[in-house]
């Protein structure tokens, strides 16, 4: 099996997408049918679909807080952490997963770019940060409202909204000496750009999936197989 040698001064940056939670039965954002969970990303995933029916998408929200809550993190996500635990500062995760299966296999230094489920935020903008909410809504009269007066919605980037935390990232990258990405198709933008850019600094990249992403040409590595299988013996410190 492939080893991947982490010297003393390595920086090594995670990118983790939604293959390394396939695998702990949480469904992938876009099934081939083109639906998620049996909706149209326009239907509850935009700022027009909020706008036209916040009821549908925290139905669906709360849908997936649901699954969520089930769902246990697998050895990927264990892995990961303990390998956070040996590196210490030296290690930071970024995921484009909305759950929380990082946070409770134990990993810390790490950002959602994508948002998280289990908080919400002021549909107003208006400042004030996340409150944790992991509420399953039967109706939108449940809903609380914000201090200012503005209804939460999900902490969840929708599509056509900017990805969060994007200036951490960017520097954290740049400091990367190592990046490894798991369980992403590559066809999502900016996330697969990370690979690009690390590799522009002169940063080994390593590939983890079921098969080779679309910017498979861009890793230095590719190693085909589950991330549970995989990652765990992956490293070497």
């Amino acid at each position: 099996m492939t080893k991947i040698s982490i010297a003393p001064d390595d920086r090594v940056f995670v990118l983790t997408g939604a293959g390394i939670s396939a695998e702990s039965g949480l469904p992938t954002f876009r099934a081939s049918d083109g639906l998620w969970a049996g909706h149209s990303i326009e239907d509850v995933c935009t700022p027009e679909a909020w706008k036209r029916n916040p009821a549908l998408v925290w139905e669906f929200y709360s849908g997936r807080r649901s699954d969520g809550a089930k769902a246990e993190p697998n050895p990927a996500h264990v892995a990961l952490a303990e390998l956070e635990a040996r590196l210490g500062e030296r290690f930071f995760l970024c995921t484009q997963n909305v759950d929380d299966l990082h946070e409770r296999a134990g990993s810390v230094r790490l950002v959602h770019m994508h948002g998280e489920l289990t908080k919400a935020r002021c549909e107003r903008e208006c400042g004030r940060p996340p409150v944790e909410d992991r509420k399953v809504y039967k109706s939108l009269d449940e809903v609380g409202r914000c201090a200012c007066g503005g209804r939460l919605r999900p902490h969840i980037v929708f599509f056509g909204e900017i990805p969060l935390e994007m200036e951490r990232i960017q520097d954290e990258i740049q400091k990367a000496t190592l990046m490894v990405v798991v369980g992403t198709s590559g066809s999502v933008y900016p996330a697969a750009n990370f690979v690009h850019w690390a590799r522009q600094r002169g940063a080994r990249t390593v590939y983890v999936g079921p098969e080779a992403p679309l910017n498979a040409s861009a890793f230095t590595h590719v190693v085909e197989g589950k991330a549970g299988e995989v990652l765990p013996g992956l490293f070497a410190v």
